[in-house]
This record gives structure tokens, C-alpha cells and sequence, in this order.
């Protein structure tokens, strides 16, 4: 027996699914529960561009409007491309690509998989090196017209398959804290089950005092912050020449938060960066002018 359908996902159907936040929305499917809700407009998807407001429109009953300017333009799909000789590895761009088509690991080049990426721009704001630009493909071909139902449904799958490994992963890691916690209470009792929750807060551990540092890790901050001073040099060198950075899209609540957790985390492990290397903040529910 087929499964009925929602009215959100008959109108999520009709979206290009490169869960960009252009709309204003986290992805896809909050925009098209925010359209079957009446709490936003169907003319809010610069992707889809105009043949995407018209589908919206036909299945809404309503008249095809112009797209709303203030989600953006319609335009020839990009691809990220990343500059080998600038990226530092930080992992920012991955944690950002909703649909997993970059490859890398921490402190290792990281490489934009073309075939996978769907031109969202979510990863070129959180990178601190400006290391990553956006590069048409489809010439003067827009909206649907560069893009086809095949690109979005595998598009949607990547998102699905990556939010469902990250629900995963964030289970696990409570699992493990839990089961620490549980060992911890049973080997010490009431009074150290106290202290393991105490030192677990995010204020104790902002507070507490620094860990012994080894060689090891000594060194491995070193390479780190020589990676930063060669970026902040090349960036000051495109500077001189008037080369502005590229981070000029929005960048949506979500992605700020992980990008903000990832700079705590770094300063955390005292690798020092200054405001030429710190990611963009939100005023407002708008990105810093650069």
C-alpha cells in the first residue's frame, strides 16, 4: 500500500533540496512545513528560481509571483572548489556541508567531491583562510534548468543519511558520558558522583585549570599555528592586492552555532587565532559585513 502523503511533503517534493538556508529556514523540509503552515511564502527559494515558484504556485492554487530579493537571486550553479595551498584542515567547511560532499580530516587538505556538491555556499563563511570559492558550472543555464529532479532527490538522501549519522553520534556520545558517569558514581559513591557531574558543566570546564601539555600535543599545536601564521600572511597578501574575502553569503543559526562550538573547542586547546582568522559572527540575524 503507497503512503499517503503530507501536504509539507508534497511541497517538499517541488524543491530543489540543496538545503541552502536561503529561504530562511535550517532546510528543505522546515521551508516547506513553514509554506503548508502559511507562516512563509512560496517565493522564498533562489535555487528553484522562477520555475520553482511556479510549481509552488500551481500546487498552492496561487498566482506566480516574483522571487522574494531578499533570499538572493536566481543563478548559474556553483561548485565549491577549496585552494589546496590555503586550506589548514580545520574541518569548519565539512561540519557546514549539509549533503557530506566534502572529504578530509583534521589538519589534512580537504577536497570539494563536485558530483555531490550542491552549490548551498554553507561552507565558505565558517572558513577562517578563505580557502574556498564558488565557481559556476551550468553556463548560463538557472534555477531548475541547472539542476534536475535526480541532482535533488540524491541531494535529499545525503541530507537525510547525514542528519540521521549525526543524531547517531550525538546518542553514542551521551550513551558513553552516561555509562562515565554511572562507573564513576559507583566507584566513588554519592560524593563523587556529585564532582564528576560538577566537573562535566560547561562553566567548570571553562574554568578549571589547563591540563599538562606533552611533547606530543606541544607539537602538534605548533604545526597548527604555523599553518594560521602562512594563511594569515597569504591572506594579508590578498589584501594588498585587493583581493577581498568571498565570504558573502548568510549563514543560518545551525551553522553558526556548530562553527562557534568548533572555535571554542579550538581555543580551548590554546591554539591562538586573532580576528583576521575568527569566523563570522551574526548582528542580528545577519552576517558581519566584509
Amino acid at each position: 500500500m503507497t503512503e499517503s502523503k503530507t501536504f509539507a511533503d508534497l511541497i517538499e517534493d517541488l524543491l530543489p533540496q540543496t538545503q541552502c538556508t536561503k529561504c530562511g529556514y535550517p532546510d528543505c523540509r522546515a521551508y516547506a512545513e513553514a509554506i503548508a503552515r502559511g507562516e512563509a511564502s512560496y517565493n522564498q527559494c533562489p535555487p528553484g528560481g522562477a520555475e520553482g515558484v511556479a510549481r509552488l504556485a500551481k500546487l498552492l492554487g496561487k498566482p506566480v509571483i516574483p522571487l522574494n530579493p531578499d533570499n538572493g537571486v536566481e543563478r548559474p550553479r556553483p561548485v565549491a572548489f577549496i585552494d589546496e595551498n590555503l586550506c589548514i584542515g580545520c574541518t569548519l567547511c565539512m561540519q557546514a556541508c549539509p549533503v557530506d560532499a566534502i572529504v578530509g580530516a583534521p589538519k589534512q587538505m580537504h577536497t570539494m567531491v563536485a558530483e555531490l556538491c550542491a552549490g548551498c555556499d554553507l561552507c565558505v563563511p565558517p572558513c577562517p583562510v578563505d580557502c574556498i570559492a564558488m565557481i559556476p558550472v551550468t553556463g548560463d543555464k538557472t534555477g531548475w534548468d541547472a539542476w534536475n529532479q535526480q541532482q535533488a532527490d540524491a541531494a535529499r538522501a545525503r541530507h537525510d543519511a547525514r542528519r540521521a549519522r549525526l543524531a547517531a553520534e550525538r546518542e553514542a556520545a551521551e550513551a558513553r558520558a552516561a555509562a562515565r558517569r554511572a562507573a564513576a558514581a559507583a566507584a566513588g559513591g554519592p560524593a563523587s558522583s556529585s564532582t564528576s557531574t560538577a566537573a562535566s558543566s560547561p562553566t567548570e570546564r571553562a574554568t578549571a585549570a589547563p591540563a599538562p601539555v606533552s611533547d606530543a600535543e606541544a607539537k602538534k599545536r605548533a604545526i597548527i599555528q604555523a599553518a594560521l601564521e602562512r594563511a594569515r600572511k597569504k591572506k594579508e597578501d590578498n589584501a594588498a592586492q585587493g583581493l577581498g574575502p568571498k565570504n558573502t553569503t548568510n549563514i543560518s543559526a545551525e551553522t553558526q552555532a556548530k562553527i562557534d562550538e568548533v572555535e571554542a573547542r579550538r581555543r580551548r586547546l590554546g591554539i591562538a587565532t586573532d580576528d583576521s582568522e575568527s569566523t563570522p559572527t551574526q548582528n542580528n540575524g545577519q552576517p558581519d559585513k566584509l
